[in-house]
């Protein structure tokens, strides 16, 4: 029996082992994409790492890539802070309090999860115009402040992840409704905070449209536009693209594989414990 057991085991992790190589090939084969000259590209798949790696991280070294990493961190981080507290108190308002023009909130968080990001995206840059925050790190920030997606997501939530019963027990109790929202229900929520966090910053590490619009000079440009940019003598530098897009894989890898534990919880988060 136990032999038995033995064997389903390994099958099992035989199955998982294979779909993890075949998820992260296409990895593997960005990086060493990135070890080869641009022409020699053209002529075939490429398996296995070239010599051509050190030149082309010279040229992405070359092109500002310190500089725009940092910009990219900066913008996802800050990004991701204030998409999380305003879609953590809109959704908590919306989920456990009934107040004059609940419904009209909702139906506009509604409308802007269907607006197309082409349409919306024409009266934000007017904003920022009036603000003359274009061409600064904040016109590519102040678009997730007020997401309606996380929004949504975040009510959704907070309707099934944290009971009246709770809540209502800490009213009694004394509890302010700030110290109620970031004592009880912000650490019942984790999953969900880790799962827009990731969301939001892999959607703004990402963005390639706005910043493009909005970001005319150099030492403000984030990894996408950079990377599009990557040219040496009037040419295309194919392999120092790939080169840079492997580099920047890496934040959004390892945010995932710290909070993972976290989305396999996600469907106790909140539980009540008898």
């Amino acid at each position: 029996m136990r032999r038995k057991k033995n064997r389903q085991d390994f099958r099992v992790y035989l199955l998982l082992g294979a779909m993890s190589v075949i998820a992260l090939f296409p990895f593997y084969m960005m990086f060493v994409m990135g070890t080869y000259y641009s022409e020699d590209l053209f002529r075939g798949l490429p398996l296995l790492i070239s010599d051509y790696f050190m030149e082309n991280l010279k040229t992405t070294l070359d092109n500002g890539l310190p500089a725009t990493y940092l910009n990219s961190i900066f913008v996802s981080a800050v990004s991701v802070l204030a998409c999380l507290f305003t879609s953590i108190t809109i959704g908590y308002a919306l989920a456990k309090f009934r107040f004059r023009g609940q419904k009209a909130i909702l139906v506009l968080v509604l409308i802007g999860m269907m607006l197309p990001t082409q349409i919306s995206i024409i009266g934000y840059i007017m904003e920022m115009r009036v603000a003359h925050l274009t061409n600064t790190l904040w016109s590519v920030i102040c678009i997730w402040i007020a997401n309606p997606f996380s929004a949504f997501f975040m009510m959704q939530f907070l309707q099934d992840s944290v009971p009246e019963e709770m809540l209502e027990s800490a009213r009694i109790d004394g509890c302010s409704e700030p110290g109620i929202l970031f004592s009880i229900v912000v650490p019942c929520i984790k999953p969900a905070i880790m799962t827009v966090a990731t969301l939001v910053f892999l959607w703004s590490w990402n963005n390639y449209l706005l910043p493009l619009i909005t970001l005319n000079k150099q030492k403000v440009y984030t990894l996408p536009l950079m990377i599009s940019n990557i040219s040496v003598s009037y040419r295309q530098d194919y392999g120092a693209q790939m080169l840079a897009l492997a580099l920047s894989t890496f934040p959004v890898l390892l945010l995932f594989i710290l909070g993972s534990r976290y989305f396999v919880k996600g469907i106790t988060a909140g539980a009540v414990k008898g």
